[in-house]
């Protein structure tokens, strides 16, 4: 490592340059990375309702499907706007009240159940189908250009929509999320580094680290809407600290040795050994959401993973570079420290530890049932604001036909009429379903067969498969409705073992109940993972238990907070956080570990040992707390997108509560649980066992 600290420092003008141009094919691919907006594609592709999607797609070329609200509409401009709809590209098929006899019987005799499923006072239905899948730029485009084309008189809902209004949304604040940030975390820097160049300078290296990041994340294809608005403050605030630290140690260096290149060389040389089991665990803490059956956590977890591995690379290669070039001005805009030595924070840790001790296990039990007990929600649509075009749909829908959500049943061909009658009629009776749209139910209404538009006969039958539309009162992700599902699958399978139950419903069904096996597994596998990694960078067996404990206890508490608090957490941010929290924060109490372990093994009795390792690490863990604060909690509260919101929120307070749990109980663990340490623990000569 000496001879490469050394080649940076001599070359450092040649890096600085290399990063720059590096900067260029870095921009390309951020710019040219696809950006996903639906989170049901990262459903596991093997599941029965995918199947039925793909037969929506193959069979019936339904890839996506909506329901538009059409109001204050006469006939004749209604089915022009058909017409028009139909002419969209991507759009597969439109149908309203018009195409259910064609020409051949006026609507008003229509019998007036039929009419009251598909109009309300001078409002109408209008089903419209997508060639391709309800994320598919193409059907995004349809669905923007036929709200072009009706104006304010019709209203689209179901998932495209949802997916097009938090795609504009998201794209409007992206800029305020990296600028809020940035200024916040900035603004912590300028508070408690000695100089006004240093913030700008760190800032800058960690952009490049994640410009590179999100650069390199058009190899992976597209990436989550999520990924991309929680990897910008998520790496900023977990890589700070390599840089901070190393900062520290130049500054400490440059004490003892004048030469600044040589001091830097040292510097890059100590950082780089003590930051390389911190970010270790954080790296193994991002990968071990890959393990989720859900793969939107092999989306956060690589590309959080690359993050930390540029961060480390560029906070030992492209900063030290950035301070050795603009070291004059390092130097001309020193200033006193405003950061306090933390001296009397430090004391009252020390003389009230076993208070501390007594609270940290009374509390532990209690914080942890807490936390099971945080609500979580999965509805997807709850982040789209009231004025967005989806939300106005299905307020609509929900207040004027009852209708919360569709699925959809798939039949085979070779069912017999009379069981699809049955089994379209008992369907129709179960509670919260508000009506069932097929060719054997129009039947019942009087509507036979030889009366029906060709147009909707082709809609609902094809060589393979007959479609029965269901429409429900109950909301989408809610436990009524995924009763209701469980108990339409039943009655399905009675009629017919091969038929499929499809659409959004049975989909957000799955979504809860892998997101909810998630959960268990993602956790138990990076504390399994991090356990082991600090187990041989620690050499201890002891050590890992001990702050696993603190920082599992760290995000009991930010989850239990959630319930206190009584607020609804969105089911991606159960799943991730205690990971997230887990890997990113974990460096504080290694940082704090390593200094004790080293006063132990040179002599230093356990009090005084402590107390260094406090006075050392005090200041460096508020820093990069602060600054993980500042760079996720200015989004928490801004953006409209719940999903990104909350999850922001967690992160910062979870960053808060991880650096006073890690600087008042881990001392305390120190101090108390010494000798087991010592017994453990490689690196202690027989003498101080």
């Amino acid at each position: 490592m000496k001879k490469i600290s050394e080649f940076i420092c001599k070359h450092r003008w040649a890096i600085v340059i290399f990063s720059g141009l590096l900067l260029i094919p870095a921009l390309f691919g951020y710019i040219t990375t696809k950006i996903n907006y639906d989170l049901l594609v990262y459903l596991p592709s093997d599941i029965e309702t995918l199947k039925g999607q793909e037969v929506l797609a193959d069979d019936f070329g339904m890839g996506a499907f909506s329901v538009a609200v059409v109001e204050k509409m006469p006939q004749k401009e209604l089915l022009q706007l058909e017409e028009k709809i139909e002419q969209v590209d991507g759009v597969n098929q439109v149908l309203s009240m018009a195409d259910l006899t064609g020409t051949a019987i006026p609507l008003d005799f229509l019998p007036s159940t039929v009419r009251g499923k598909m109009t309300h006072g001078d409002t109408q239905l209008m089903l419209i189908t997508f060639r391709d899948g309800t994320s598919d730029e193409k059907t995004l485009d349809a669905v923007e250009e036929i709200r072009n084309l009706a104006g304010e008189s019709c209203l689209i809902g179901g998932m495209s929509a949802m997916v097009l209004d938090t795609k504009m949304l998201f794209n409007s604040e992206t800029v305020l999320y990296v600028s809020i940030a940035v200024g916040l975390s900035l603004l912590v820097l300028l508070l408690c580094l000695d100089s006004y160049v240093v913030p700008f300078l760190l800032i800058g290296s960690i952009g490049v680290a994640l410009l590179f990041n999100m650069g390199t994340n058009v190899f992976l294809g597209e990436i989550s809407y999520i990924t991309k608005a929680i990897s910008a403050v998520l790496q900023l605030g977990v890589t700070m600290d390599f840089s901070i630290f190393l900062y520290h140690k130049y500054e400490a260096a440059k004490k003892t040795e004048k030469d600044r290149l040589k001091a830097m060389a040292n510097a890059i040389q100590a950082t780089a050994s003590s930051v390389v089991g911190s970010a270790l665990t954080t790296f193994a803490g991002f990968l071990a959401l890959c393990t989720m059956s859900l793969t939107l956590g092999t989306d956060i977890g690589i590309v959080m993973a690359k993050g930390v591995v540029l961060g480390v690379v560029c906070a030992i290669t492209t900063f030290p570079a950035l301070l050795l070039v603009c070291d004059k001005w390092v130097e001309k805009t020193k200033h006193k420290e405003l950061l306090p030595q933390f001296t009397g924070v430090k004391d009252w840790i020390i003389r009230y530890n076993k208070v501390i001790l007594v609270v940290f296990a009374v509390a532990l039990v209690p914080a942890y049932i807490l936390n099971t007990k945080t609500e979580v929600y999965y509805k997807l649509d709850s982040s789209i604001p009231a004025d967005y075009g989806y939300t106005k749909a299905m307020t609509e829908l929900r207040e004027d036909f009852d209708m919360e959500s569709q699925m959809v049943v798939l039949a085979r061909s070779e069912t017999s009429t009379a069981k699809l009658n049955a089994m379209a009629a008992e369907i129709a009776g179960v509670d919260g379903v508000d009506s069932v749209l097929s060719p054997t139910m129009l039947a019942n209404y009087g509507l036979s067969q030889d009366l029906l538009s060709e147009k909707l006969r082709s809609f609902f039958e094809t060589d393979d498969y007959t479609m029965m539309l269901v429409l429900s009162s109950y909301s989408i992700a809610s436990d009524e409705l995924n009763a209701q599902i469980a108990t339409i699958n039943k009655i399905v399978d009675s009629y017919d073992g091969g038929a499929i139950v499809a659409g959004e419903g049975p989909l957000m069904r799955d979504l809860v109940e892998i997101a909810d096996r998630d959960f268990t597994n993602v956790n138990v596998v990076s504390i399994a993972v991090i356990f082991v990694i600090m187990a041989l960078v620690l050499k201890s067996i002891s050590l890992p238990v001990l702050l696993m404990a603190a920082i599992e206890f760290a995000i009991f508490l930010n989850l239990g907070c959630a319930f206190v608090t009584g607020t609804e957490i969105p089911f991606v941010a159960s799943i991730v956080i205690g990971t997230i929290q887990l890997g990113a924060t974990i460096d504080y109490a290694i940082l704090l570990t390593t200094k004790y372990l080293s006063e132990r093994q040179n002599g230093t009795n356990k009090k005084q040992a402590v107390q260094s390792a406090l006075g050392s690490s005090i200041q460096s863990i508020f820093v990069s707390a602060m600054c993980f604060f500042g760079a996720t909690i200015g989004v928490g509260v801004i953006s409209q997108i719940d999903m990104i919101g909350s999850l922001c929120t967690l992160i910062a307070r979870g960053a808060v509560i991880s650096m006073v749990v890690v600087v008042a109980v881990v001392p305390t663990l120190l101090l108390t649980f010494d000798s087991v340490i010592r017994r453990t623990t490689l690196g202690f000569r027989k003498g101080q066992l």
